[in-house]
């Protein structure tokens, strides 16, 4: 049966319907390994699936949460994914059962997992996958402390680790969620401010709510509160800044939805290639379906790669009483100071904090240095794919120069500009690694690509309107890149 490796003791289930203290692996006993990975969430699960895959590595995994999946242990309850369950998770296994949905704002379109479903998801991959392999030791509820040596959260004993290869840190990224974030803003004593995850039992008691934060936490609460029922004139939604939001119809893989797909990246290229000036490239993006606003009045300066669908946009714009006055600052019985001003409340109101800024925005690193490896994004708002593509080029590879040629990390967007250079290190990665037959091979058929969904269209003809996409693509990438490179010297 598998075995979960705590610092002390082998359980062999969650219950603890079998917990038994084991001398062999008691705490204090080096533990000796090729790889240490450092975060069992989305990106070290699926950075240690590919290097099962590529490699014969011995690999330890060390986490602060007591099950897989990261963030997603302190998720809100209705959260789900940004884009299809086919885009998300390891390489080896899928996620979901790649339907289209029948009913709500995602009908039409590939399932969006759930987080129960992505927490369950990263557990049955621990279980019935790495730990079977006997060549992966999870230890949750512990922590690396950079120096050589791991301490349980419980006992607090100590092991040294020895690492053979890699230090993987698969954290780098700082996932802040609301639940665990600490707010930027003063709450006087008797104001009941909540995370979205009290939502479900705590807003059945309330009439009025205030929605605090504009990101895409923000407008998963907005549409919960109108899918609950909440009337769209007892909310109000204090947003600092306006976003621009990713189609989610123009996310789709699989067949069915191929021209719509390969059109859109040919539009936005065309918009990249052409656009005047930054504000400029996002209204021509609007334009061809690539991004939606929620206020068209309002010119948006924010940018995080945020996916939404048209629905929930609509329900979105029915709520009116929208605050643009900057930040909060305090929030009082009866009143909200923000930055821009004042704003009276009800004594009664419930405030829902949004304001975790979800992936931080930390400094770009080498990708790969001497013994340690720090997972970032190397593909376009593709985080598992990213974290997939850097295990298979350190199997594939010894050089690190050159594998940080091939995995320059592409720093986290969080305004309008950071589209330009987001997108342009996305083009110049996809041309060095389609100029390697091998590389250009995996990645095509990586699950992560949705390629599990769609056919294979390069064998044979393609269709009339197929090979006219592909021909206004390849006419508007090489003047995307040059365009982009002008824009981003002004």
């Amino acid at each position: 049966m598998p075995v979960y490796m705590t610092a002390d003791i082998e359980v062999t289930d969650y219950d603890g319907s079998a917990v038994s203290a084991v001398n062999r692996d008691r705490a204090g006993q080096r533990v000796d390994t090729d790889y240490l990975i450092v975060g069992a969430g989305a990106l070290g699960m699926t950075f240690a699936d590919q290097l099962l895959t590529d490699t014969d590595a011995s690999i330890v995994i060390v986490d602060r949460h007591h099950m897989p999946g990261g963030h997603w242990n302190d998720a809100y309850p209705f959260v789900r994914l940004h884009q299809p369950s086919a885009f998300y998770g390891a390489g080896s296994r899928q996620l979901g059962s790649n339907r289209i949905e029948a009913v709500g704002f995602n009908r039409g379109y590939f399932e969006l997992a759930s987080a129960a479903e992505v927490l369950s998801y990263f557990d049955a991959l621990m279980r019935e996958r790495f730990l079977p392999s006997g060549r992966v030791r999870y230890f949750p509820m512990s922590e690396y402390d950079n120096a050589g040596q791991m301490r349980s959260l419980l006992s607090g004993e100590t092991r040294d680790v020895a690492v053979g290869k890699k230090i993987v840190d698969a954290s780098y990224c700082q996932t802040s969620v609301p639940a665990t974030h600490t707010r930027g803003y003063q709450v006087a004593d008797n104001v009941r401010v909540v995370a979205p995850n009290a939502l479900p039992t705590i807003a059945p008691a309330h009439r009025r709510f205030t929605i605090v934060g504009a990101g895409k936490t923000a407008m998963d609460v907005g549409v919960w509160l109108l899918q609950s029922g909440a009337q769209p004139q007892a909310i109000r939604w204090i947003v600092p800044r306006d976003s621009w939001l990713i189609n989610r119809e123009t996310t789709q893989p699989g067949d069915e939805f191929y021209h719509r797909f390969m059109a859109a990246r040919a539009a936005q290229m065309e918009a990249a290639a052409e656009a005047s000036a930054v504000e400029d490239l996002f209204l021509r993006l609007e334009r061809c379906g690539q991004m939606l606003r929620i206020d068209p009045s309002v010119m948006p300066t924010m940018y995080r790669s945020a996916t939404i669908s048209a629905g929930e946009v609509e329900a979105l714009r029915c709520i009116k009483n929208v605050v643009r006055l900057g930040r909060v600052r305090r929030i009082e019985r009866g009143a909200v100071i923000l930055e821009g001003g004042e704003v009276e409340t009800t004594a009664e109101e419930l405030y829902v904090d949004c304001t975790a800024s979800a992936l931080g925005r930390r400094p770009t690193r080498p990708v790969f240095e001497d013994g340690r490896i720090t997972i970032q994004t190397v593909r376009a708002a593709l985080f598992c794919l990213s974290a997939a593509s850097i295990a298979h080029v350190e199997a594939r590879f010894d050089d690190d120069a050159l594998k940080n040629r091939l995995c320059p990390p592409l720093a986290l967007p969080n305004s309008c500009e950071d589209w330009l250079p987001m997108t342009l290190g996305e083009l110049r990665v996809q041309k060095q690694w389609a100029e390697d037959p091998a590389l250009r091979q995996w990645v095509s058929e990586h699950r992560l690509t949705g390629s599990n969904l769609r056919s294979k269209r390069t064998d044979g003809p393609l269709d009339p309107e197929s090979k006219a996409i592909r021909e206004r693509l390849s006419l508007a990438i090489p003047r995307a890149i040059a365009n982009l490179e002008r824009l981003m010297a002004l």
